[in-house]
């Protein structure tokens, strides 16, 4: 039923992401009356779950995947249970010069590659010697993220602030990782690293994906990326969501109603007002429209969609730069190299066609307008990490989800005709697959209910069309430092959480603020924390 056409209430959150989910959360366990409105049928956003084929009993973290960004403190002051799984290995990449027939496997941390098996591999994959360079370079990473990785849930730090407080207690390398990670492109401290051309590309991937960019961009939009993949616990580790994406969201609902808070579904929200009254309707229950007047409202949508809420001009966003392609297989492909098994090649992260030369290369042929080929790509099988999203007969049967991401599609290049490009972008991510696999992917693909392959390709008008996402950028706009400036205004609340908009009554809470993006939390995290703290002041 939905809710009286006129209200009152202390905040109201536009967007039932985990983001607002997680600010509802905690200011509705801080005893304040909260509604949140979500457009769908269901809250999540792209941190949802679904049985994406006909007939197919299996639940696929349908956009956002892996967890690495989402503090403990977080579900455990909500009291969410949300339960990750750690993957096997940290990823394989088969040798595109050789059209993956060796290939390089690294453990399940970047330390284990000084280990005798990882020499090993190192030198089979025509990089030996590069294992001490590879883990020394993230062991110096780790001076800037771990004394970096608590203050994501404090107020912003000035950058010289943060630079002091990882200078002292980031030990004797701590200045040269904040110079190569903070201050220069980090394509020079990798090219410094290591030698491999498939190494380097192995270390690059990270600084690239859903960022168009090349490693030497001197604006080091790069290094932000970085930076994000390497920050969650101060390791960077990416965990497995135990029952997919979907299972995440629904603890932290279950957390938010349990404190109190309203969860509307199905309201669409046409206008927001700077003195906080939000305007919305629920078609499906009555057609009316409802008008509410809060203290606070927190949007939990991208920047470009709040201007359009609040009537105004929408502001220049980074498009996206990705796109993501679900697979469901009867089994995993055999391999070229007859020294990994499928299981170990996609028990982490699989790297294809990813050689620094080739991501460079990319990057050129999408800038001239073209679709790259071959397509770096990566891939990621939950299943094997959590076979709990099959149903049974599907685990007996030897059956596997594969989540592709491909790397250097900006949007600019998705827009002029979609379902074309969709198609060409479906072929190119196939393509790329088949390039180093012992058979073609398409032989082991799994048929759904109608007799059709189970593929599923999402574009960034895709993201965008579905989800709001303005331009398909995953991360709601260009990712930011984790600090401010040093001449950044800190004088509110809003501020100094990182969440401010134009108007002292509007905060943003989902991934568009100075510290989201990913399965994080942090956005509305750090926006329930600016209510309360203007509350208290």
């Amino acid at each position: 039923m939905a809710p009286a056409a006129s209200d009152a209430l202390d905040v109201v959150v536009v967007g039932g992401g985990h983001n607002g989910l997680v600010a509802a959360g905690y200011l509705a366990r801080a005893g304040l009356r909260v509604r949140v409105l979500e457009r769908l049928d269901e809250v999540g956003g792209a941190a949802a779950s679904a049985r994406a084929f006909h007939g197919v009993d299996a639940r696929l973290s349908r956009y956002a995947y892996l967890v690495s960004l989402l503090p403990a403190r977080i579900v455990e002051d909500l009291g969410a249970p949300v339960r990750l799984a750690r993957r096997r290995y940290a990823s394989y990449t088969p040798n595109p010069g050789d059209g993956g027939r060796t290939g390089l496997l690294i453990g399940a941390h970047p330390d284990t590659a000084t280990s005798r098996p990882a020499i090993a591999a190192f030198a089979a994959a025509g990089a030996a010697g590069d294992e001490r360079g590879f883990a020394d370079f993230y062991r110096r990473c780790r001076a800037v993220t771990e004394p970096l990785w608590p203050t994501l849930t404090e107020p912003l730090r000035r950058r010289k602030d943060a630079r002091r407080q990882v200078l002292e207690t980031g030990g004797p390398d701590a200045a040269a990782a904040w110079t190569a990670l903070i201050d220069q492109p980090v394509g020079l401290a990798i090219a410094e690293a290591v030698g491999s051309d498939l190494v380097r590309g192995v270390m690059a991937t990270d600084a690239l994906i859903g960022t168009f960019a090349r490693l030497g961009d001197p604006s080091l939009t790069q290094n932000v990326c970085l930076l994000y993949h390497l920050l969650g616990g101060g390791t960077g580790e990416w965990d497995v969501p135990v029952g997919g994406m979907g299972t995440v969201t629904g603890a932290l609902e279950a957390a938010a109603r349990r404190h109190g808070a309203e969860i509307v579904t199905g309201a669409e929200v046409s206008a927001i007002t700077p003195d906080g009254e939000v305007r919305y309707r629920c078609p499906a229950d009555n057609p009316a429209e409802h008008r509410l007047q809060a203290g606070f409202v927190l949007a939990n949508v991208g920047p470009a969609v709040l201007a359009g809420l609040l009537g105004e001009p929408a502001p220049e966003l980074a498009g996206g730069a990705q796109v993501k392609v679900n697979l469901m297989l009867r089994r995993l492909p055999r391999l070229r190299d007859d020294t990994v098994t499928p299981e170990q090649a996609f028990g982490g992260t699989f790297h294809i066609n990813e050689m620094w030369s080739q991501l460079e290369t990319a990057y050129t042929v999408a800038a001239a307008g073209r679709i790259p080929a071959p397509l770096p790509c990566e891939i990621y099988c939950h299943s094997l990490t959590d076979p709990s999203i099959l149903s049974p007969g599907l685990r007996e049967s030897g059956a596997a989800t594969l989540t592709v991401f491909g790397l250097h599609v900006p949007d600019s290049l998705q827009r002029s005709t979609p379902d074309v490009i969709r198609g060409h972008l479906t072929e190119a991510v196939l393509d790329s697959l088949n390039s180093v696999l012992a058979e073609p992917i398409q032989d082991v693909l799994m048929n759904d209910g109608h007799g059709l392959p189970c593929i599923e390709t999402k574009t960034t008008v895709d993201l965008e069309n579905s989800l709001g996402m303005t331009g398909g950028n995953i991360f709601h706009g260009a990712l930011q430092w984790p600090f401010a400036d040093d001449d950044d205004p800190l004088d509110t609340p809003a501020q100094r959480w990182g969440v401010a908009t134009a108007y002292d009554r509007i905060l943003l809470c989902g991934s568009g603020t100075r510290r989201g993006g990913a399965v994080s939390g942090l956005g509305g995290h750090n926006a329930a924390m600016a209510v309360l703290a203007h509350r208290a002041d």
